[in-house]
């Protein structure tokens, strides 16, 4: 059996499927532009697929907008919330004066629990 090699197709090489009989879907070529350096990016999207308004240049990375009919569209301002960051969610559970003050108390305790672990005989490196 070691003296026999092992016969067969390349692994991964060739695929054993065919494109016969298989019907592609419908598609359209979408064109974007860069306002930024002019560059033209087209993409093919199904037919029945709504495009992206915008879409990232590939030459300079800016914002590329979808044309239609040779025009660029006018960017539609969408009513959504922009995402709360921590600041934003704690603002509005205390006033800026709140939490100034809870600042302080914390400072003060932190300050006050460093300063009586000090050691009095002990030297300060770096001093």
């Amino acid at each position: 059996m070691a003296d026999r090699s092992l016969r067969g197709i390349r692994l991964g090489a060739q695929s054993l499927q065919s494109e016969e009989g298989v019907v592609f879907m419908e598609r359209r070529e979408t064109t974007y532009t860069c306002d930024t350096c002019g560059h033209v990016t087209n993409l093919m999207f199904a037919a029945d697929a709504e495009p992206p308004q915008t879409w990232e240049c590939r030459a300079c990375g800016a914002e590329a907008r979808l044309n239609v009919d040779g025009q660029a569209v006018t960017l539609e301002v969408s009513d959504e919330k922009a995402a709360r960051t921590h600041w934003d969610m704690l603002l509005e559970r205390r006033t800026r004066a709140e939490l100034e003050e809870l600042l302080e108390e914390r400072l003060a305790f932190i300050r006050a629990r460093r300063g009586a672990g000090e050691d009095p005989t002990r030297e300060k490196i770096g001093a």
